[in-house]
């Protein structure tokens, strides 16, 4: 049986471009990339603990921000979403390779 996940956006704004580009290439391990800094991700708790500790090591607190915003359980949410332009979708479930 799989973990239980959550479905989360995880924003960011990250002050110094060389933080903000390996911030960038974490979130991509960890969810798909909506716009410049946002990201919507699928995790159970583990990989929530996981992504916390490591975007937590690699931000400035007194100059970054980042807001990880649990929208709910990922098999049972359904987003109210208005999306202008490209096409929304809800992020499916997909193997993880470690």
């Amino acid at each position: 049986m799989a973990a239980y996940e959550y479905l989360y956006l995880v924003t960011y704004d990250i002050s110094d471009p060389k933080r903000w580009r390996r911030v960038f290439k974490l979130m991509k391990g960890y969810g798909d990339w909506l716009q410049l800094s946002v990201f919507q991700c699928r995790l159970s708790r583990k990989r929530h603990a996981e992504l916390i500790a490591l975007l937590d090591g690699i931000i400035h607190h007194t100059e970054d921000h980042v807001l990880i915003i649990n929208v709910g359980p990922a098999e049972s949410v359904k987003p109210q979403v208005v999306s202008l332009g490209k096409e929304f979708e809800v992020l499916e479930r997909q193997p993880v390779i470690v």
